[in-house]
């Protein structure tokens, strides 16, 4: 890995709701529309987050009908000496939406 493509996927790494994007993608795929109510900040932005990630490489997407899903690229985290053992567990925000109500709706409906 060049210089400047190790500089720019530390970049994407640099930013706290991007970081806990990955922390969340540890534990399990995610869609965007289940992200949203967990920073409290709008669907572009969060799309932004996630489009700034994809482009390091430290994310992959995968579509479900009109749904994305995005999942960690493990093998770039570990080029780079991330150790995913570090960051924070969001098991309990994740089970918080699962109680509210506000996680899987969109893959509910690709089921259907």
């Amino acid at each position: 890995m060049d210089f400047e493509s190790l500089a720019d996927t530390l970049k994407a790494l640099a930013d706290p709701t991007r970081l806990r994007v990955i922390s969340l993608l540890n534990i399990r795929d995610c869609c965007v529309c289940e992200l949203v109510p967990l920073f409290g900040i709008s669907q572009p932005a969060v799309s932004k987050h996630m489009s700034r990630l994809k482009s390091a490489g430290l994310v992959k997407e995968s579509r479900k009908g009109m749904w994305v899903f995005y999942s960690l690229n493990k093998t770039r985290l570990e080029e780079v000496g991330v150790s995913l053992n570090n960051l924070p567990d969001m098991s309990n925000t994740l089970n918080e939406l699962q109680e509210k109500g506000l996680l899987v709706q969109c893959d509910s409906m690709v089921k259907q």
